[in-house]
């Protein structure tokens, strides 16, 4: 096996005051131009089925860089600011749904669906502004079965028209290149696709043109058999390895890196010990130079490690999953419970910028 691409995973982070002095007299780094900085990061790469890990100073770091092109540029991705994404800016300032905006939009795909699409789950939401996201009729949970791509689109075409007349930003999630093209027709701006654009032939084809912002997840395998057996040498670098390809790809078809955010894919072909060493290293994705979102809202990862907890009972589990996340730099949480959400996000930012 060849040599991994070297990640980087800032450690030692800072916020409020102490940040912007720590970068105003060069101890410390921006996060992705946000406002979290670090001082250290862990160096990581696979080699030979082996994960190799340093842990070393911005200071060398910086000096390291002016001897090697690409750790200079893994390093100017992790730092630089992010652009506006979906007409939405990827900053602390930024907007939040509301809990009875929520509740209105799962109103609204209820009453306009046909042929069963699933309408988006209250408070489904996106940090840092409100949109509003439409499941295709296609699950994607653990031994799924596929839905025709013309099926699919019958069942989201209303609703994606509903929402988009009078909501913020839609999303379409789906596979299929055709359902993609429909519903960016009816008004969708997103496109989440949990096959990172790879289940369709024509769907980077059809997103370069569309103009669409994109999600691309990572998954291991698809939904029948994602769950069997999943194994890494290293989750994270593996996850981050595949999500730079596919950049690399979507930049090949005419698809700009400030059209993308990356969505590790929690729960998408990874046992608990994935989940979890993933959750602890997700800032290491900043290095890919785009949005991060995070999706871990009640998933079956909360249930095991508090003993199968069900799901309308994993709230203080999602919370804290999402608030580490946050930490980290994520831009993007895809919840369930906006309010609390936003409750729990306040207290935390208030705190941690007090200094």
């Amino acid at each position: 096996m060849p040599q991994s691409a070297i990640w980087l995973r800032p450690l030692a982070l800072l916020r409020g005051a102490v940040a912007v002095a720590g970068v105003g007299n060069g101890s410390a780094l921006p996060l992705a131009g946000g406002p979290t900085a670090f001082t250290f990061v862990e160096v990581l790469a696979l080699q030979d089925h082996r994960p190799h890990s340093a842990v070393v100073p911005v200071a060398a770091l910086r000096r390291w860089a002016e001897q090697a092109p690409s750790v200079a540029d893994r390093l100017a991705k992790l730092t630089a600011p992010r652009a506006p994404w979906a007409g939405l800016a990827l900053d602390r300032r930024s907007s939040w749904a509301s809990s009875r905006y929520a509740r209105q939009l799962s109103r609204m795909a209820a009453t306009s669906s046909t042929g069963g699409a699933r309408s988006p789950m209250e408070g489904r939401c996106w940090r840092p502004a409100p949109t509003s996201s439409t499941s295709a009729a296609s699950s994607t949970r653990p031994g799924a079965t596929p839905v025709e791509p013309a099926d699919e689109l019958a069942r989201v075409e209303p609703v994606v028209a509903a929402l988009a007349a009078a909501a913020p930003p839609v999303s379409i999630d789906t596979r299929h290149a055709a359902v993609m093209a429909g519903a960016v027709a009816k008004g969708a701006r997103i496109v989440n696709d949990v096959s990172a654009l790879t289940g369709d032939p024509a769907s980077r084809a059809v997103v370069a043109a569309l103009g669409a912002a994109v999600v691309l997840m990572h998954m291991l395998g698809e939904p029948r058999t994602m769950q069997q057996n999943p194994t890494y040498d290293s989750a994270p670098v593996e996850i981050a390895d595949y999500l730079a390809a596919r950049l690399a790809d979507c930049a090949a078809s005419g698809i700009a890196r400030e059209r993308i955010v990356v969505d590790p894919g929690i729960g998408f072909g990874k046992d608990r010990g994935h989940n979890l060493e993933l959750l602890e290293r997700i800032a290491m994705l900043h290095g890919l130079g785009c949005g991060i979102l995070l999706g871990v809202s009640r998933k079956s990862m909360i249930g095991r490690v508090t003993n199968s907890v069900a799901a309308k009972d994993r709230l203080p589990g999602s919370l804290a999953a999402e608030l580490h996340g946050i930490g980290q730099g994520v831009q993007i949480v895809r919840v369930h419970d906006v309010a609390e959400t936003r409750q729990a996000i306040a207290v935390w930012q208030a705190i941690t910028e007090a200094a």
